[in-house]
């Protein structure tokens, strides 16, 4: 009888620790979205007042090599 109850006990503290890591979490997604808005909307207010400045966009460094097509057929064993 006791165990049950003990067990019991930890399901429900379980369960309040878990709907309040629920909305937590849910509080926070809806912080990152207004968040993600309002960074866009003020990177576009940004480029309507300096429309001369470009976008700066990551570029990849381009390989020093450049890769081409090898077909199997002549790439040949040696000892064949």
């Amino acid at each position: 009888m006791a165990l049950s109850v003990i067990a019991l006990l930890i399901a429900l503290t379980a369960l309040v620790i878990a709907r309040r890591a629920g909305r937590k979490l849910e509080a926070l997604n809806q912080s990152y979205w207004e968040l993600r808005y309002d960074f866009t909307r003020l990177r576009s207010q940004v480029s309507r007042l300096d429309p001369g400045e470009a976008e700066v966009e990551p570029v990849a460094p381009a390989p020093s090599q450049s890769v081409t097509f090898v077909p199997l057929s002549s790439i040949k064993k040696k000892n064949e």
